[in-house]
């Protein structure tokens, strides 16, 4: 049997997929409130609880030789900032201790290029950097710095756990809007005015899902595995939707201060009256004076993972979006 917590989500769906096409008995860990009617529930066996719970997830872990833990907040905003530590860092240790616990053979542990970005520049292979937690930007980004570290201080002691670290995916199948795909809606729907410039490594989320089957089978335990695709500008990305949808670039380049002051309102906003999830966050504004280029070619080429060109997840996403009546 194989765990994978938020199987319901971006990546998870596409992994869930892949693994039941591969003949795999499956265990979705999925959040109660989650939406979960994409998945073929008649060939899985769901158990809905939040990571949180750590007796839930034990009871989840149980019989699971394999797991693959993606369950987490990709989102650079929350309106109670303390719960980006107690799901992205505490949910993760209890992910860890309760397949240990259970006898997992294997654990695939989902990490992010975001806390990777101030460090990419020093001539360090991605996949060898140890980290600092001074270098992390924002809440998120220092939730995942912590429960990477403590994944790595679990290896030490002997368990056997991989880690991967998606760059940004694009593609079809994103239904709660990560970060990404929320700007890419916006800008197919001319609802993005302007923008701010920045560099970043795109790869498409089945590519992901394919790179994380293929660490859980030839991965070695306590590495790192970069798996990412295109390094693009961010006007670049949007000049390879535009040409899909028949959409200029936005007539408008945001200087950073701009930028960082429209955040500072949009957050301020959400966080005393919508509260719902800004369009500009201050951790996404302070990222793009970061570099997010990024050479996967050494994790790409120990796993044989072959990602697609990215003008394909461009067109595939467009098509989704338009089937989902976002366009």
């Amino acid at each position: 049997m194989i765990l994978v917590t938020g199987g319901a989500g971006f990546i998870g769906s596409h992994l869930v997929t892949q693994l039941l096409d591969a003949g795999q008995s499956i265990r979705v860990l999925e959040h109660p409130c989650a939406r979960i009617d994409h998945l073929p529930l008649h060939r899985i066996e769901l158990v809905r609880a939040d990571i949180r719970n750590e007796p839930a997830v034990r009871e989840a872990a149980r019989d699971c030789e394999y797991v693959y833990h993606l369950a987490a907040d990709p989102n650079l905003w929350r309106r109670n900032r303390q719960e980006f530590d107690s799901i992205n860092h505490l949910g993760t240790v209890h992910v860890m201790r309760a397949a240990l616990d259970n006898g997992a053979k294997r654990i695939l542990y989902t990490s992010t290029e975001s806390i990777l970005s101030s460090r990419n520049a020093n001539g360090s292979p991605v996949e060898k950097l140890r980290l600092n937690e001074k270098d992390m930007l924002g809440q998120y980004c220092l939730s995942k710095f912590h429960a990477e570290q403590a994944v790595f201080r679990m290896v030490e002691k002997g368990a056997p756990i991989i880690v991967a670290s998606p760059t940004l995916p694009v593609g079809p199948g994103d239904r709660r809007q990560t970060p990404p795909t929320r700007m890419s809606v916006a800008f197919c729907r001319g609802e993005l005015p302007a923008y701010l410039d920045c560099r970043f490594n795109l790869i498409d989320a089945r590519d992901v899902a394919t790179g994380m089957i293929l660490a859980m089978k030839k991965g070695k335990t306590g590495t790192r595995y970069l798996l990412g695709a295109e390094n693009l500008l961010l006007s670049d990305w949007l000049r390879v939707l535009g040409k899909e949808i028949g959409r200029p670039l936005p007539r408008w380049k945001t200087p950073y201060p701009l930028a960082y002051l429209a955040a500072w309102f949009s957050e301020a906003w959400a966080d005393y009256v919508s509260g719902k999830i800004p369009m500009a966050t201050i951790t996404g504004v302070r990222l793009t004076r970061h570099n997010l280029f990024f050479d996967a070619s050494a994790s790409l080429n120990e796993l044989g993972l072959h990602p697609r060109p990215i003008y394909e997840s461009a067109r595939d996403a467009i098509a989704w979006y338009r089937a989902q009546g976002w366009l």
